[in-house]
Order: C-alpha cells, then sequence, then structure tokens
C-alpha cells in the first residue's frame, strides 16, 4: 500500500490557488486586495466570506470557519486530507507520486480500502440481481414498484436485491477473490456458530445502500421480504473502519445539491421517505434511518444549511419521543421548523399522492417553529395539572436556553411568555439559569468573557478597507477534553494563545542564547518558548495543542535553517538584481554635469529599498514557515486548530491593547510571548494555590496532626508565592524587544 509522497503534497500545495479553488463552490468579487463571497459553511445574504490569494487563507468573519486551501476542501466536500490532495491534483494535473507506507498506515489504509472495494463488489452484485435474475425481478423490483418507486429512482439511489440462496454473495465474492475477513467486517457475510459456514447476512432482502458525503459506499440497509417474523425487519452494517452510524444519514449524497440550492434540509425518518420525497420532485431530503439524531449527524447538515424542517406523521407518542432529539439543531444555532402530516400520511405516502408542486406548497403553509410546536404539544390537556404543566415549561425553558444567539433566544422568551401567560422576567430569570448551567457543564463558562475582551484587528495593507470585521465566535473550547479536570480547563485558553504566537512568530528570530562554551547562536521564537516552558516546569495539558507545540518545534529544529538559507539564496540575486538595475538607471539618467554626493545618495536609497523588499519577503516567509507545515500536515486535530488559530483576526488581550502604537504582533513578540507564558504560569500557581486553600479549609482542627499539616500548607503557599514573583522577575528581564536578524 502506497502513500502521497511529501514532494507530490507540497507541489500541488503550492500550486493550487485558493482563490481559484474557492471559485469552484463559491462566487467571489475582489474587494481591494482580498476576494469576498457568501460563506459556503453557513446561510448568510451579506458576503463575509474573505479569500487572500497573497496569503493562500480563507477567513468567514461571521461564523469564523477558515483555512486554506486543503482545509476548505477537507472542510466542505468531508475529504480526508490524502483525499483533498488527490483533488486539487486532478484539478491542476499533477501526476500524483507515492512512497511506501509504515506496517500500522498499511494495515489500517488495507482495511478501508478493502472494505470499500468489498462494498462496491457487493452494490454491483445486488443491482445485477435486481435487474438480470428472474428473481430479483420477481421479487425485489415488483417490490419497489408495488410501492410505487420508479425505475429512475431505482438506479439514483441503486437499489438492490439479495438473494434467497443463503450464500450467493458470499460465494461470488470469495471466487471473485475478495477476502472473507472482510466480508465479515461489512455486514454482507455472516458465520454459523457450528461449523464456520458463511452466509449472505441480506439474503432475501430488498437492498438500499448508504453513502458517504463524497459518493463512496460505506454500508446497506436491508428489508426483509420473507413472511418469517422471527428476523429483524431491517438490518444495517455494523460499525467498522468506513461506516459510522451516528455520523451518517441516508441520502445526503443524493440531497447535498438541493439542500444547498434550497438553502434547507428536510428530515424525514426511512428510506421510503427519502427515495419517494425525492421521486415527488423535492430533493433536499435526507434520513435519520429510525434513529435519534447525534451531534454529528446534526453537524453534517449545518455544513450544508442553517434551516431544518423535521417531518412527523400524526403519532403523538412518537412525536414526543423525537422532540429531545431535535434540542441538537437548536444546539447548534440551527433554525428549526416542523412539519405535521395530515391523519394517516406518512411522508412516503404523501409524495406519492401529491405532486412536486403540491408537497411544497404543503410544506410552506404548515411547517410551524420547532419551539411553538413543542409548546403546543408538551401543555396541551395539562390546564389543571400544575405539577405537569410546570415540568413542560421547564422543557422548554431548556430548549431556549440551548440557542447560542441572544437575540434569538430573547424572541423565544417573549413569545413563550405570551403563549403560556408567565410574565416574561420569569421566563427570561429560568432561561439564564439553565443556560449557565449548560455552559458550565461544557466548561465553557469563560466563553462570554473571551467574546466580549476580543476586538478586531486593525486592517492591514492586504485586507479590504470596506471589509466589516463582525464579532467572530470564538472556539477556545473546542478542542478542551469535556472530562478534563479543573486545572485543565483553567489552563486552556492561556495554553492556546501561547500556541497561537508559535504558530504566527514561531520561526522568527527571538534573541540570542549561548551555549555552555559560550558561543553565541540564534534562538527562535518556538525554541525560546520550549526552553522556558521545560526551564520553569510549565506543562502544555491540552493533548492536541501539546502536539502542536512538539511539532512546530520539531519542523524549526529540523528544517528550518536549512529552508532559511535556500530562501536567503533564492532571494539574494533578486536583490542584486533590483540594485544593479536601480543603478543602472540612476546611471541613465546623468546627462552633463552631475552631483557625485547625488548618485551616492540615490544609489543608497536604491540599495535600501532593495534590502527593505529582501527583509520583507524572508520575514513573509518566516512568519508563514510554521503554519506552511501545521496548516497542512494529516493529524486533522492540529491541523484544524492551527488553521483557526493562524486565520484568527482578534487583537491581543486587553492587556496587550495598551501596546496598540507598536505596528504588529511580530515587532512586540518579545513582550507578547512572555506575557503569554506568564499568565499562564500564574493561572497554574493561582489554581494549586485555591486547592491548597480548599484543603487547608476542610482540616480538622482537632486532629492531633493539625497544626503540623496546617505549617506544611502555609509553606506550600509561601513557595507559590515566591515562585510567582521570581517567575514575574525572570520574564521581566527577558521583555525586551528583539534585534531583528536581517
Amino acid at each position: 500500500m502506497k502513500r502521497l509522497d511529501k514532494d507530490t503534497i507540497q507541489r500541488v500545495i503550492d500550486t493550487a490557488d485558493i482563490v481559484e479553488v474557492v471559485s469552484d463552490f463559491v462566487t467571489l468579487k475582489r474587494s481591494g486586495s482580498s476576494y469576498m463571497g457568501l460563506c459556503p459553511f453557513h446561510n448568510e445574504r451579506t458576503p463575509s466570506f474573505s479569500v487572500s490569494k497573497s496569503k493562500g487563507i480563507c477567513k468567514c468573519f461571521s461564523c469564523g470557519k477558515g483555512g486554506n486551501v486543503v482545509s476548505f476542501l477537507m472542510e466542505l466536500e468531508q475529504l480526508s486530507f490524502q483525499d483533498a490532495i488527490r483533488w486539487l491534483a486532478r484539478k491542476y494535473n499533477i501526476e500524483i507520486k507515492e512512497h511506501e507506507v509504515s506496517e500500522d498506515e498499511r494495515e489500517a489504509d488495507l482495511e478501508r480500502e478493502s472494505l470499500f472495494a468489498v462494498n462496491q463488489f457487493a452494490l454491483e452484485h445486488f443491482e445485477h440481481n435486481i435487474s438480470d435474475t428472474d428473481e430479483g425481478k420477481n421479487v425485489g423490483y415488483e417490490y419497489f414498484r408495488e410501492r410505487g418507486i420508479n425505475d429512475a429512482m431505482i438506479k439514483r439511489f441503486h437499489l438492490g436485491y439479495s438473494m434467497r440462496r443463503d450464500n450467493a454473495l458470499t460465494n461470488s465474492a470469495i471466487k471473485s477473490g475478495y477476502n472473507d475477513k472482510y466480508l465479515l467486517a461489512a455486514g454482507l457475510s455472516g458465520k454459523s456458530e457450528k461449523d464456520n459456514h458463511l452466509f449472505d447476512k441480506y439474503r432475501e432482502r430488498v437492498i438500499y445502500p448508504i453513502y458517504s458525503m463524497s459518493g463512496r459506499v460505506i454500508g446497506f440497509g436491508g428489508r426483509i421480504l420473507s413472511k418469517d417474523k422471527s428476523p429483524a425487519k431491517y438490518i444495517n452494517s455494523p460499525e467498522n473502519a468506513i461506516y459510522h452510524k451516528s455520523y451518517t444519514l441516508y441520502g445526503l449524497y443524493q440531497a447535498k445539491q438541493s439542500i444547498v440550492k434550497n438553502d434547507k434540509c428536510i428530515i424525514v425518518e426511512g428510506y421510503m421517505d427519502v427515495i419517494s420525497m425525492h421521486q415527488s420532485g423535492v430533493e433536499n431530503v435526507v434520513a435519520s434511518s429510525g434513529t435519534s439524531l447525534t451531534v454529528e449527524q446534526v453537524r453534517l447538515i449545518h455544513r450544508l444549511t442553517s434551516n431544518v424542517t423535521v417531518v412527523f406523521d400524526a403519532d403523538p407518542a412518537g412525536i414526543k419521543a423525537s422532540l429531545r432529539g431535535i434540542d441538537l439543531f437548536l444546539e447548534e444555532g440551527i433554525n428549526v421548523k416542523v412539519l405535521l402530516l395530515p391523519e394517516g400520511e406518512d411522508p412516503d405516502s404523501f409524495a406519492q399522492h401529491h405532486s412536486s408542486t403540491e408537497v411544497e406548497e404543503y410544506i410552506a403553509k404548515n411547517e410551524i417553529d420547532f419551539l411553538r410546536f413543542k409548546t403546543k404539544i408538551l401543555l396541551e390537556g395539562k390546564d389543571n395539572d400544575p405539577i405537569a404543566r410546570s415540568n413542560a415549561i421547564n422543557d422548554i425553558v431548556r430548549s431556549i436556553a440551548l440557542i447560542p444567539n441572544p437575540i434569538t433566544r430573547a424572541v423565544y422568551i417573549n413569545d413563550c411568555s405570551r403563549m403560556m401567560e408567565i410574565p416574561e422576567k420569569t421566563i427570561s430569570l429560568q432561561v439564564n439559569r439553565s443556560r449557565n448551567e449548560y455552559l458550565e457543564k461544557r466548561g465553557v463558562a469563560r466563553r462570554r468573557e473571551n467574546e466580549l475582551e476580543s476586538l478586531p484587528d486593525e486592517h492591514d495593507d492586504n485586507t479590504a478597507d470596506t471589509t466589516e470585521i463582525k464579532d467572530i465566535p470564538r472556539q477556545k473550547d473546542k478542542y478542551a477534553d469535556e472530562g478534563a479536570d479543573r486545572m485543565a480547563q483553567s489552563c486552556y485558553p492561556y495554553e492556546e494563545e501561547l500556541i497561537k504566537y508559535v504558530i504566527r512568530l514561531g520561526a522568527t528570530y527571538f534573541c540570542t542564547a549561548y551555549d555552555d562554551n559560550n558561543n553565541e547562536y540564534p534562538l527562535t521564537t518556538v525554541e525560546y518558548v520550549c526552553f522556558v516552558l521545560s526551564n520553569e516546569n510549565i506543562p502544555i495539558r491540552n493533548e492536541v495543542l501539546r502536539r502542536a507545540l512538539e511539532m512546530a518545534l520539531d519542523v524549526v529544529a529540523n528544517n528550518y535553517r536549512n529552508d532559511e538559507e535556500a530562501k536567503r539564496a533564492e532571494l539574494e540575486p533578486i536583490r542584486q538584481r533590483a540594485i544593479a538595475e536601480g543603478n543602472n538607471k540612476i546611471r541613465e539618467s546623468i546627462d552633463g554635469d552631475f552631483d557625485m554626493a547625488r548618485i551616492q545618495q540615490l544609489e543608497n536609497e536604491v540599495k535600501e529599498k532593495a534590502d527593505k523588499a529582501y527583509n520583507d519577503a524572508l520575514l513573509e516567509f518566516q512568519l508563514a514557515y510554521i503554519y506552511n507545515h501545521l496548516g497542512f500536515c494529516e493529524d486533522k486535530a492540529v491541523m484544524d486548530i492551527s488553521n483557526n488559530l493562524y486565520t484568527d483576526r482578534h487583537s491581543l488581550s486587553k492587556y496587550h491593547s495598551k501596546f496598540s502604537a507598536v505596528p504588529s504582533e511580530y515587532e512586540q513578540r518579545g513582550i507578547i510571548i512572555n506575557r503569554a507564558i506568564f499568565e499562564l504560569r500564574c493561572t497554574i500557581i493561582n489554581q494549586e494555590a485555591n486547592e491548597i486553600t480548599q484543603k487547608m479549609a476542610k482540616l480538622d482542627k482537632s486532629a492531633p496532626d493539625y497544626s503540623e499539616t496546617i505549617n506544611t500548607y502555609l509553606i506550600k503557599l509561601d513557595e507559590l508565592t515566591k515562585s510567582k514573583s521570581e517567575l514575574s522577575k525572570i520574564l521581566g528581564e527577558r521583555i525586551v524587544l528583539p534585534r531583528d536578524r536581517r
């Protein structure tokens, strides 16, 4: 098994034009030195999605999503890193070269590709059965025709049939060279406990293939057609390396273009509901396949639209059972509506008996806001039961509290106050209490403070001055482990701030260091950060941030100095040529008498201009160096957070804003790096001190060792205070603007 080699990846990255790639998905218009368009990751009417051709990055100033050309494709098309590189290679006609992978990589890739291959074989086998065999035509094909499904939909959804013979698929696959290991892993075959006999698990069932977002077959659903009631009516592929049910929605591959076009996703329950709705002409439809919605499924939908309509039949029990799962949409900031079908109808039957125009008109006229629907359902029949009414109201309040937008929450609070005849202030207080509990539960209580402290950066020369910088939602908690202890949660914002500067500034020269023989050597920013963290015993607790720091240090230690010298060698001829051309123009302009002093002045100006261009190009290389490695790495968590931090347009904290006279992060790196380290260490010390204080408060004063224990704690507190003071002094000595190595 082979994988793309580094040279191919680098060539693709160097060749790909982010404006050209984004333009395949978004209509862009030039705005200053950048391009603007409607964000493909959320619904908006005013363009907030900015693409910088010179920097090779994109950023939505509304939802905050951004990154480089590879991460853009990975997010938008749900591709792996390798697949995104292959997509770009095809676009730019770049030859793909591969290298041998490690044993672990080989095994993982082999399993994935083998599962894809065996699923594709099964798909073709099932399709052949339904179209080219007597049994398939008489049983499977006739079943779909009786259900009103036409040939176009059978072909569009690649519907199939599995034969009655208990091992038709298994025998055919093994005969074609497929390993029974992958037939079992894919759930296509089963094994008898008695004699290890292999048999087809989907026998005598109609088949519904399940596709990934990119259009590969990842699993199957099968409905039994025999009259034997002992087997399950429906079976699905088991969880494996390529199929994860919680990340999958039936019909999403076929519906995604229509969802984007209509800016709405309609959610139904089953396979036939989806197919019949598509057949009626309403194609922006997907199914949860009879299971409760998961947050991963909700986020898949949110990538395509912010508007969802959930279709219910008239079964009250089923409606109430589904209400809580829909809260996930509110939590993700999605606008949710509910459509209740006429009694006795389900999406399948309703679509079969109505034209697309009639279906669309019914949806438009009858869909209602989810929370108003929930209020009506939960309060129905509870007028004379105060306790039941109170419980229902609390349930509704909890749903409102999930909504991230404060204005939307306020509108719902006002509406619910009128509907439930309860003072708005009372509901508002309860919503705020419930939301605080929700935020605290997820360890994100600091989010509001961070958002309020964040201010937009001043525009630089490469950004359109007319661009409106909106509040960008911070994602400081996105990569924090939900089960992390209080110390890790407290440290995370400061760790993230420090790693942000490492990604942006890590390869720039920070200061001069000395070895044991008192020899000087230049120290980069990332090397300085790692030295101080190690010397002062300051850990990075978050795993993703720690990996990012380690990767940044490794990149600089192993590659940077050679790459920098190569960059200097590349820039020097350009500098010399600029000087020579400038001096030639000066000499050509001499006519008759000339002032030697003036010529010398002009030549000095030419040299200064060439030197500045050289230094600016070198600095641009240094500032992007670490990001160009971490932002394109195969560790997706590190890649995501690198893109998030590199493209984050927030200014420094309030403390740092007093240095606004200093033009850039680069020029004030001595201050901001040491301040970030200091704040992280102080957070650790303060947390340790708080823990000691809490332990002291819980001591039993009557215990015989009370005095000894309290003295131990007091000594420890004193040591922590001294450590904080010493760290402040040490870092204070280091807070000097570094000398430029130019």
